[in-house]
């Protein structure tokens, strides 16, 4: 970890303030970062030190040494939720390949390690103040009880997926029990070879615990015009999934968004990537909750500006602008901002910041995007058209 040029009573004071991170073990080569910093790491790494206080993402991935190839294996990554002088320990479990924090559940261990910690100094990397400021601006509306919400019940955030059978096969009777093909013929046609393969599922308690956002976004027993309404206005969606997972606090949300950027930005995992864009197309594509909640929705253009001031712009071009994802949900956003209702100053925001994406990506949020095209939905079973 490289060292860094800091005043010798500033890098006092935060060492004897700051939180401390003990990771015994860690083999050289792994890669291992804290919130937008990563290292390799080398024979002296003890852990991190002078960490401010307050939420973190600790991230690692094991490597094979280079003799023999020296790959990278996926990235796990945790939340946490560090006060000031903490000293939380951890050492690397070599056959899980990962980090065990329960030493930091023994009191005199932690105690003696505090007592030695000057020693342990040189062995500490410094945290890297210099990606601080940006770390803030893209978890500020992320509160430790969100993050232990949506992430997995393991307090693992994974890049990919742990995954089991659903079917214990261990057997060939077994297979015959369940009426499946025999694996001691050869297959005829990749469909064939395709139902031989079994069945996976996700191990429990390894995925993500995002807010389910409502597939049906209109109320029971409505019309076909109120289904056609719901289906350009999907403010009726957002409430739902506001007053099930944030009805005390519905900003929370913005910390959902922050949380599922920072799992794919950071964390490399693409089901994040998914649900950030799921999320903010009902968020943007909700006129009515926009004239209601004004403050959600300063929150949203604020979050939006930092996020998207991380991504290069070439970053769209391969992933965000598949079916001009980005670009039309905004169009829809910026529409609905200058709508009858909307708060002036809500109404302000939008605008500067629509100039400020225009300068930046040379996006065009005036072009017509088949403005006449039909909007067509699907109706409830015995419903027919008025």
């Amino acid at each position: 970890m490289a060292s860094v040029d800091m005043d010798p009573d500033v890098a006092r004071r935060l060492f004897e303030e700051g939180a401390t991170l003990v990771l015994l073990g860690v083999p050289q080569g792994t890669e291992l970062g804290i919130d937008y910093k990563s290292w390799k790491v080398g024979p002296r790494f003890r852990g991190v030190k002078m960490i401010p206080p307050g939420l973190h993402f600790l991230h690692y991935s094991s490597s094979n040494p280079a003799h023999i190839g020296g790959e990278t294996g996926p990235k796990t990554g945790l939340f946490l939720t560090l006060k000031s002088r903490e000293i939380l320990l951890a050492n690397w479990d070599p056959k899980e390949e990962d980090l065990d924090f329960s030493p930091s559940e023994n009191e005199e261990e932690v105690s003696r390690v505090r007592a030695n910690l000057q020693d342990l100094d040189p062995f500490l990397g410094p945290y890297p103040y210099e990606v601080m400021r940006k770390w803030v601006s893209l978890t500020d509306r992320l509160t430790q009880d969100v993050a232990t919400q949506l992430q997995p019940l393991s307090g693992r955030v994974c890049a990919f997926c742990d995954v089991i059978p659903e079917l214990q096969l261990k057997h060939t009777k077994d297979r015959e029990e369940q009426n499946l093909p025999k694996n001691d013929v050869a297959c005829q046609s990749m469909k064939e070879g395709l139902e031989k393969l079994p069945q996976m599922k996700q191990r429990e308690g390894t995925e993500l615990r995002f807010s389910s956002i409502p597939s049906q976004t209109y109320p029971p027993g409505a019309t076909p015009a109120q289904i056609t309404q719901c289906s350009l206005d999907l403010s009726y969606a957002l409430v739902n999934l506001l007053e099930k997972h944030y009805k005390l606090k519905p900003l929370d949300v913005l910390g959902e968004l922050q949380f599922a950027f920072v799992c794919f930005v950071i964390g490399n995992v693409y089901d994040g990537f998914e649900h950030w864009k799921r999320l903010l197309a009902l968020l943007c594509r909700s006129e009515d909750a926009m004239r209601s909640h004004k403050e959600l929705y300063l929150g949203l253009i604020a979050v939006l500006y930092h996020q998207l001031g991380e991504i290069p712009p070439d970053f769209f071009v391969d992933i965000v602008s598949q079916d001009n994802f980005l670009t039309s949900t905004l169009q829809d956003f910026f529409q609905f901002a200058v709508g009858p209702g909307v708060d002036s100053t809500l109404r302000k925001r939008a605008e500067k910041f629509k100039v400020h994406l225009t300068k930046k990506f040379r996006w065009d949020f005036d072009a017509d995007l088949d403005d006449c095209a039909p909007v067509v939905v699907d109706l409830p079973e015995g419903v027919t058209p008025e």
